[in-house]
C-alpha cells in the first residue's frame, strides 16, 4: 500500500512539473500558486512598514553568513551566530519564478514583489506585454498620505529599487528610470548613485537634463558628501542622500572594502527613518544589492559581509519597532538566490572551515584594480611574480613556499592558465564553453582566487547568474502570520496591502 501511493505522488507530481513546464513554454504567465495561501487580515492597519530585500540572498546566502560569524565569535564551526531576521517569529518560503522562466532577474522579481504580478526578466513595473503600467505597494502607500523611502546599495535606478517608483520596458532605460524618480513625490532616496544622470545612454530624444539637477528643481535636498548627510533633520523635506564614494557602477563599496568612516547600508537606512518618521506613518523598502553582484561574481566573503551590513541595517528598524511594536510591520525577503551557493564542496566532503575565507582582505573588485595597476607596471610578468600580491589579499603560499595556505599542484595549475588569461588582451582572451564555466566573463585570475579560496573553506557555486530555488522569508510585526507557510512572491505585495489597508490591485 506505501508503495503504491508513493507511486501515485510521483506521478502527480511528474503531472504537476510536466503541465508547469508547458505553461511556460507556451508564454502563459503564472501568476499565482495553487493551494491554501492567506493574506486575508482582520487585523489593525500597520503604520509603520518596512520591506528588506536581500538580492541574490537565498538560504546558503544566510545561512553561510550565520556559520561564519559564529566561527569568529565561538572559535567552532558548529555553532552558527544567528542574525537578527533569522530570530523573527513568522518564517516563509517564497517561490521566485517570473511569467516565463524559473531562473528569474531582479526586475521581474521587483516587480511581483512590489506590485503583484508576474512579467518578463528586463521589465519593471509594466506587464508582459510591456504596454500596461503596474501600481506599487509604496507607490499606494503615498497616495494613502504615508511619506515613502527607498535605499539601495546599489545605484538608485537598478531593478529592484526601480519596481517601487518606475515603469519600463526595460530595465537598461536607466536615464528614463531616473527621471521617473525624480517625479516620484517619494520623500527619501538613499545609497547608490544614478549610472547615466545626463542619458548620454538614452535614446530619449529631447533629455529634460542632468537627474539631479531636476530633482532640486522638484524640490529634493541632494547630499553628496557625509557632512552633508549628518546635517539633514527631520522637517527636511524631499531628500535625495547619495554616497559619497560612489564605487563600481555608482554603487556604493562593498562592506568589505567600506572604511569606517564611510556611510552604510545601516546609516542610510537609520536617516530614511528619522526623515520620514510622522504620524501619518511611512514605507521604507531597503535592498541589500550588493549580495547579489558579489555571488555573480562567486566571492563568498564580499556576499557575506554584505549580508552583515544588510543584517545591521535591519536591526535599525528593529529598534524602531521595539518603540512602537503595535504599529510596525517589517519584512525581510530575498528576490532570488544567485550563483548556485551551497555550503559543501566535492573537494571537501564533509568537512568545511569557513574561518579561510577570513584570509581574503578585499573584494573581488578590489582586487581587480590591484591587478590592473600590476599588468600596467608589470606587462610581461610571470605567474610567480604576482605572487606576493594574491598572498597579501589572499593568503596563498607563494610558489617558494612561503607563508600562507598551501596550494595543490592542481590549484597552481588553474592558477597559472588564469594568471596567463588575465595577462592577454580582454579581446585575445580564450573563449569557449570551457571559460565561460571557469571564468564567466570575470577576471581570470581574480575569479580563480575566489574558487579557490572558497572550495578550500567548503563553499561551492554552480553558477554566474541566478538560480531558481525558492528564497526565505522573514517578517516581526503586526500581521506577521501572514508570512508563515510556502507562497509566492506576488503574495508579499498582497499581504502587504491587506496589512497596510490598501486596495489589492493585483486581482
Amino acid at each position: 500500500m506505501k508503495t503504491y501511493r508513493f507511486r501515485n505522488a510521483a506521478v502527480a507530481l511528474l503531472v504537476l512539473l510536466v503541465g508547469t513546464a508547458s505553461a511556460f513554454a507556451a508564454g502563459v504567465p503564472e501568476t499565482r500558486k495553487t493551494g491554501p495561501v492567506h493574506n486575508e487580515y482582520a487585523g489593525p492597519i500597520a503604520k509603520y512598514v518596512f520591506v528588506f530585500i536581500g538580492d541574490g540572498m537565498g538560504l546558503p546566502q544566510v545561512s553561510g553568513t550565520e556559520i561564519l560569524a559564529g566561527a569568529m565569535k565561538y572559535s567552532s564551526p558548529n555553532a552558527p551566530r544567528t542574525l537578527t531576521f533569522t530570530q523573527f517569529p513568522a518564517q516563509g518560503i517564497t517561490t521566485t519564478h517570473d511569467a516565463t522562466s524559473f531562473i528569474p532577474d531582479s526586475a521581474s522579481t521587483g516587480t511581483s514583489i512590489a506590485s503583484g504580478h508576474k512579467t518578463l526578466s528586463g521589465v519593471v513595473g509594466m506587464d508582459t506585454t510591456k504596454t500596461r503600467s503596474y501600481t506599487s505597494i509604496a507607490q499606494q502607500a503615498k497616495a494613502k498620505g504615508m511619506k515613502v523611502g527607498v535605499v539601495s546599495s546599489v545605484s538608485i535606478e537598478h531593478a529592484t529599487p526601480a519596481a517601487f517608483y518606475a515603469s519600463v520596458p526595460s530595465r537598461g532605460m536607466m536615464y528614463e528610470i531616473a527621471l521617473q524618480l525624480v517625479d516620484s513625490g517619494f520623500d527619501y532616496f538613499g545609497g547608490g548613485s544614478v549610472t547615466d544622470p545626463d542619458g548620454k545612454r538614452s535614446k530619449m530624444e529631447n533629455k529634460p537634463g542632468n537627474v539631479f539637477d531636476l530633482a532640486r528643481r522638484n524640490g529634493y535636498t541632494v547630499t553628496t558628501s557625509r557632512e552633508e548627510f549628518n546635517r539633514l533633520r527631520p522637517g527636511a523635506g524631499k531628500v535625495w542622500a547619495v554616497t559619497e564614494k560612489p564605487a563600481d557602477a555608482m554603487a556604493m563599496l562593498y562592506e568589505l572594502d567600506r572604511p569606517a568612516d564611510t556611510l552604510s547600508l545601516a546609516d542610510f537606512t537609520q536617516k530614511g527613518i528619522e526623515l520620514l518618521d510622522n504620524p501619518n506613518g511611512f514605507f521604507l523598502v531597503v535592498e541589500g544589492g550588493k549580495i547579489d553582484w558579489a555571488c555573480h561574481a562567486n566571492d563568498a566573503l564580499s556576499a557575506i559581509r554584505d549580508v552583515q551590513a544588510f543584517d545591521e541595517a535591519v536591526r535599525r528598524a528593529v529598534a524602531f519597532a521595539q518603540r512602537r511594536p503595535d504599529e510596525t510591520l517589517i519584512v525581510v525577503t530575498g528576490d532570488h538566490e544567485c550563483g548556485g551557493m551551497t555550503i559543501g564542496f566535492a573537494g571537501t566532503g564533509y568537512n568545511s572551515n569557513t574561518t579561510l575565507l577570513l584570509n581574503q582582505k578585499i573584494s573581488y573588485v578590489a582586487f581587480d584594480a590591484e591587478l590592473a595597476a600590476f599588468k600596467k607596471q608589470y606587462p610581461r610578468a610571470s605567474a610567480e611574480q604576482v605572487f606576493p600580491l594574491i598572498n597579501e589579499h589572499f593568503g596563498f603560499a607563494a610558489a617558494d613556499g612561503g607563508r600562507g595556505m598551501d596550494l595543490s599542484d592542481y590549484e597552481k595549475q588553474l592558477l597559472t592558465a588564469a594568471f596567463a588569461e588575465t595577462m592577454k588582451d580582454p579581446k585575445a582572451r580564450t573563449g569557449g564553453e570551457q571559460a565561460k564555466i571557469l571564468y564567466g566573463g570575470y577576471e581570470p585570475l581574480t575569479v580563480t582566487l575566489t574558487h579557490i579560496l572558497n572550495n578550500k573553506a567548503g563553499i561551492g557555486w554552480t553558477s554566474y547568474s541566478h538560480t531558481g530555488i525558492p528564497v526565505p522569508t522573514y517578517a516581526m510585526g503586526l500581521g506577521q502570520d501572514l508570512f508563515d507557510g510556502y507562497y509566492d512572491n506576488t503574495d508579499i505585495y498582497r499581504k502587504l496591502a491587506a496589512v497596510m489597508g490598501v486596495e489589492n490591485l493585483a486581482d
